[in-house]
């Protein structure tokens, strides 16, 4: 596989302004979907995590042309609780497309709860929790 320029989203980053705070950087979207990944809720948080899970698919965002600098400041603000792939996704075009994911990493799987996390629900109430406790010091544009 190719190093992905492009980079899959699933959960916080899918808001646009939480992913340009984030990586300082503006990028061309689309509607993406990555199979053989589960997206659960992390405990006590608002934000997700995916771990495989052979007959699942989770819905997402694709960000395309993410620069080095940009998944430089990804990988710092998904931390160690994350580890970042290359996989394949498919477009709502059905292309396939080489990109970067966040996979929680498997030494924290107990901290991912049963069910599916929900996208509608962290819009309308966790991501004002959200921003208000993840937002940089300092920093008014996240």
């Amino acid at each position: 596989m190719i190093r992905p320029t492009a980079c899959f989203t699933y959960g916080s980053l899918m808001c646009e302004d939480i992913f340009r705070a984030v990586t300082g950087q503006p990028c061309r979207t689309e509607p993406a979907a990555l199979a053989g990944y589960r997206r659960h809720p992390v405990r006590g948080e608002d934000y997700p995590g995916i771990r495989p899970a052979g007959d699942a698919t989770v819905d997402g965002v694709l960000y395309h042309g993410v620069s080095p600098a940009a998944l430089a400041r990804l990988d710092a603000f998904e931390g160690a609780h994350y580890l970042r792939e290359a996989v394949e996704v498919r477009t709502v075009g059905g292309a396939m497309v080489a990109a970067w994911v966040y996979v929680f990493h498997p030494a924290q799987a107990h901290r991912l709860a049963p069910g599916d996390w929900d996208a509608a629900a962290f819009k309308r109430h966790g991501k004002v929790r959200f921003l208000r406790r993840y937002r940089p010091t300092g920093r008014s544009d996240m």
